[in-house]
């Protein structure tokens, strides 16, 4: 069992920018990817593990920027420019049973198993 811990939320003006943290741990485990999805759920960003390839919806507009330290187990969110439409409860997703092969279900939500409980970004105009 992975346990998915969020960090970084918070209270931001619109323009700004704010990094999400969400920190894996647990026995014994692998990370095939992961994700961040808000409420909804609405599929922001993905990153494989072994490769680093990211993913992002068609409409990424390239304001948000998933990277991976796979040293840390941990996943990070970089949100700049920041815009009132953002405000969200933020998810981190993992995939350790390996359901989303070569890229299959990456941006889905059933391609995860594992999740956060969640951090909460408000964005104010």
């Amino acid at each position: 069992q992975v346990q998915l811990v969020e960090s970084g939320g918070g209270l931001v003006q619109a323009g700004g920018s704010l990094r999400l943290s969400c920190a894996a741990s647990g026995r014994s485990f692998n990370i095939y990817a992961m994700a961040w999805f808000r409420q909804g759920p609405q599929f922001v960003a993905a990153v494989t593990w072994r490769g680093g390839q990211t993913h992002y919806p068609d409409s990424d507009d390239g304001r948000f920027v998933i990277s991976r330290d796979t040293a840390k187990n941990t996943v990070y969110l970089q949100m700049n420019s920041l815009k009132p439409e953002d405000t969200a409860v933020y998810y981190c997703a993992a995939d350790t049973v390996k359901r989303t092969p070569y890229g299959d279900r990456i941006n889905e939500a059933d391609g995860y198993d594992s999740w956060g409980q969640g951090t909460q970004v408000t964005v104010s105009s």
